[in-house]
């Protein structure tokens, strides 16, 4: 596959070749670029397939990070694209017009993380959490502790373990 990063290269601004395994590879873009990166993986390499489209909150630096995943079926491979966005206002352009099923994957995107895609289909209609209010809970400044907290309330019997100290007893019941 690195001969596929040594075309591309010629043709487009990217980051280091990150190569998991024989046939998966990551590779970062510059946001300017994505789309026609995209195009030509799609159009002129064999990249087909949409498999996934992610995202990972980089909070310290105020940054969304997006993560399409394509697969050249043909060659049995897949492809990560990576290109950061702002966090806030977070808004990234829509590909469901490539990829139809990129539509599904922006709508959990928008409604886990906050992250817009202006254009995308059924964008904000009630998706996964139907009805749901708070911060995007996927966004790391979303305290699960205290959603929690304030939503459930105990049970009776419950016991909560240090989640360390519980693993090191399950693994050596006699503490050696």
């Amino acid at each position: 596959m690195h001969d596929l990063y040594d075309r591309l290269k010629t043709r487009f601004p990217l980051g280091d070749w990150i190569a998991r395994r024989p046939d998966l590879a990551f590779v970062d873009v510059p946001l300017a670029q994505l789309r026609s990166v995209l195009l030509h993986l799609r159009d002129q390499e064999g990249f087909t397939h949409l498999v996934l489209l992610t995202a990972v909150d980089w909070i310290e630096t105020g940054e969304f990070q997006l993560t399409y995943l394509l697969c050249n079926r043909r060659r049995a491979c897949d492809l990560g694209l990576r290109a950061r966005i702002a966090r806030d206002p977070a808004s990234m352009e829509s590909i469901h017009d490539l990829w139809p099923t990129a539509a599904t994957y922006q709508r959990e995107l928008r409604e886990m993380f906050g992250i817009d895609f202006p254009g995308s289909p059924r964008l904000h209609e009630d998706f996964i959490l139907e009805g749901w209010r708070e911060i995007p809970p996927y966004r790391r400044d979303f305290d699960t502790l205290a959603y929690a907290r304030e939503t459930y309330r105990e049970r009776p019997g419950r016991v909560t373990r240090d989640p360390a100290a519980y693993m090191q007893q399950q693994l050596d019941p006699g503490g050696h």
